[in-house]
């Protein structure tokens, strides 16, 4: 997979302050796999977040990106990452684009991505930049994600950066493979955790996350 043109080099003025995420942020905080660290540190955040805010671009927190929307602090987008054990050959469905920052992360760590945003005005903007940076094995759609996209199913993973009520939706885990994936955050009595779930129906709770609630409306997820 040829590497997007937008990987850290030495002319890069951002590229310290990546290494140093990747450094403190992630490795020191328990995020392990070597790929997802990888692609952390390649990927070039500061583009993903309105340019008044690229100075914050890898501080550990959520930024504004409009549409009462966040881009996710680095060390949830690695760790959502981590948890589907993507080993490169996978096809993966991330709910939520946002600033299209997560899929580009993904898309370092898997053969291709799909991803679903509610807001055309995301969606446009996350598609355009992308496509700007070289990534090529992403395709940004426009719809209710928690749908899915089950005419590109089967995924090996899913990435849900929405909060379900109880569970992700049925759609979701019905577009898995047999050894896929899903990590979802899940309120639960009022308690949310960022969760993963095998296609047998098992779920672990991983860590205390807090994200927007997963909005499912009637527009069309294709």
């Amino acid at each position: 997979m040829t590497p997007p043109r937008s990987d850290a080099t030495s002319t890069d003025p951002f590229a310290q302050k990546r290494e140093r995420m990747v450094d403190r942020q992630l490795r020191r905080r328990g995020i392990s796999d070597e790929r997802v660290l990888a692609a952390m540190g390649q990927v070039p955040r500061e583009r993903f977040v309105p340019e008044e805010l690229r100075s914050h671009a890898y501080k550990d927190g959520a930024l504004r990106i409009g549409e009462d929307q966040t881009i996710s602090q680095p060390w949830i987008v690695a760790a959502m990452t981590s948890l589907l054990g993507l080993q490169g050959d996978e096809r993966v469905l991330e709910v939520g684009t946002g600033s299209g920052y997560g899929a580009a992360v993904l898309s370092r760590c898997c053969r291709e991505v799909v991803t679903i945003e509610r807001f055309e005005s995301l969606a446009a903007r996350a598609r355009a930049l992308l496509r700007e940076l070289g990534y090529e094995n992403v395709e940004v759609r426009t719809g209710d994600g928690s749908r899915g996209a089950p005419d590109r199913a089967p995924f090996g993973g899913i990435s849900v950066t929405a909060t379900a009520d109880d569970g992700p939706p049925p759609a979701l885990m019905e577009q898995l493979t047999p050894d896929g994936i899903v990590v979802c955050p899940v309120r639960r009595g009022g308690d949310e955790r960022l969760m993963r779930f095998h296609a047998d129906g098992s779920a672990e709770a991983m860590v205390p996350v807090r994200f927007v609630p997963l909005v499912r409306d009637g527009a069309d997820g294709a």
